[in-house]
């Protein structure tokens, strides 16, 4: 079978986020399997200057109408780290740019051309390949609008939509409809239209042929009032082609019995290394070592919806106490400020690096003791799978796939690995690290729950086997289905 995934984001970007590390390790996983699977993405400019990256000319060039202009769309080619095959669609008056989305929080006022521009020259791109594809997998917002070129022109493809955020769906103003070229009956309540505006993943949510989301728990918060952001309405009337696969993690990249990027590697048996990988953290980032308090991390985006709004408020109290926090990622400037603040006034307790950077975050990774995810939203908590394997047991607010990942710590039963909060508020947030912090104290218990926590397996193979039985379904049993 020959499926080509498109999106926004993949390798060989170098950031934090989820989606990243799922369009590296999903085609990765599926390859394995037999598949021939692509990934498509923009030629951005991180990726044109990025020269240990190798990529070469396909020598392919295609039109592509947007409203009015027609603007020149190149395909170059690519090799991931893990070896699935990539293509890069230049266009740099689009893509040549410092962000992907936008700059300093702020979004590009041209994203519906860039996206409907991405999403044109992947579908042209599809009709080129050969032999032909069956599955065109497209992710998020900004690759929603395949399946619905692919419905309008009629074309060969079986189609599936991943949803990994639905906050974000793409919405602009209605004249950027124009901009599609698509025919007027489009644009309306049946279509792309919603409140007046373009809406990308709603268009993409009624035209593919399968909808497929991140974890059970978010399939479910998504079709509620609360987390469907509006489009639980139209998520509801399409619940029969809405299915949920839990994203896993690449054990070949993140595990710290044999992660080449940490000074000492250990497992569940050993855990020596890991005292190593602390101290090592504590001297990069200038903390201090002693006395000892637990080490606390993020690795993640400095957004709202990622809890910095609950966060904030406690740094003081968290670093008024013996503890170190580490924090790596970019985002909304307001927080980016607060956490310099902060780490200017706690300069040997808490550091605060913005640039992304891949060898520290695995350090970070494997130096912290306790990691803090506590998330407005999570919908498939794959940076909760990267800290169990780790050793670092997660403080988290329950939401989307966290639920089906930390199980929370209970002394009575002796069972969990991990400290579990209900309510999205600083308090309840503050209660649960309180939990985490007592139970440091001891120290035998806490390496009993790091081993209980370093045992659990979500590899890719359970949801690529998931994913391998959806496209075969829409296949359909006719003899083409072969691995």
């Amino acid at each position: 079978m020959r499926i080509l995934m498109i999106s926004a984001e993949g390798p060989p970007l170098q950031r934090a986020g989820a989606l990243v590390d799922v369009m590296d390790a999903l085609p990765s996983a599926l390859r394995t399997r037999g598949y021939e699977v692509s990934v498509v993405l923009p030629f951005y400019r991180e990726i044109k200057e990025n020269r240990a990256f190798k990529k070469k000319n396909t020598g392919i060039t295609v039109d592509v109408q947007i409203g009015d202009k027609i603007h020149v769309a190149r395909y170059l080619e690519g090799r991931s780290a893990s070896g699935v095959q990539l293509f890069l669609i230049r266009c740099d008056e689009f893509f040549d740019r410092a962000g992907i989305y936008g700059e300093r929080g702020k979004a590009y006022e041209d994203n519906a051309a860039r996206f409907i521009f991405l999403c044109k020259a992947a579908v042209e791109l599809a009709r080129r390949l050969t032999p032909q594809l069956q599955i065109l997998h497209a992710h998020d917002w900004a690759a929603a609008l395949v399946p619905v070129f692919v419905y309008a022109h009629g074309l060969p493809f079986k189609t599936v939509l991943t949803i990994h955020h639905v906050a974000d769906q793409g919405s602009f103003w209605g004249l950027d409809f124009a901009l599609t070229n698509l025919p007027e009956r489009f644009f309306t309540l049946n279509g792309v239209e919603f409140c007046g505006r373009l809406n990308f993943l709603k268009g993409g949510i009624l035209y593919t042929d399968k909808i497929t989301t991140v974890s059970e728990h978010y399939r479910r918060e998504i079709l509620t009032p609360a987390g469907g952001h509006g489009l639980d309405g139209v998520l509801r009337e399409n619940a029969h082609r809405l299915s949920a696969t839990l994203d896993g993690v690449d054990y070949t990249r993140w595990n710290p019995a044999s992660d080449h990027l940490i000074p000492a590697r250990y497992e569940a048996r050993r855990l020596r290394g890991k005292q190593v990988c602390r101290e090592a953290l504590l001297k990069e980032m200038k903390l201090e070592s002693a006395p000892r308090g637990p080490v606390f991390g993020m690795v993640t985006r400095v957004v709202q919806e990622k809890g910095f709004e609950i966060l904030v408020p406690l740094l003081d109290r968290l670093l008024w106490d013996d503890v170190r926090l580490i924090i790596l990622g970019e985002g909304d400037p307001a927080y980016e400020t607060a956490l310099a603040v902060a780490a200017r006034k706690f300069p040997t307790r808490f550091a605060y690096q913005k640039k992304y950077d891949e060898k520290l975050a695995h350090l970070i990774e494997a130096g912290m003791d306790i990691s803090l995810i506590p998330s407005r939203f999570e919908p498939a908590g794959l940076i909760a799978m990267y800290n169990l394997k780790y050793g670092a047991l997660p403080v988290a607010r329950v939401t989307g796939g966290i639920q089906e990942i930390i199980e929370d710590y209970d002394p009575t039963t002796d069972s969990g690995y991990g400290f579990l909060c209900y309510e999205y508020s600083s308090e309840a947030f503050w209660d649960a690290i309180k939990r985490a912090r007592s139970v440091f104290g001891d120290r035998r218990l806490w390496a009993k729950l790091m081993k209980r926590a370093m045992t659990c397996n979500f590899s890719w193979d359970a949801s690529a086997e998931r994913y391998e039985a959806l496209y075969a379904e829409l296949v359909g049993a006719t003899g083409e289905v072969t691995a």
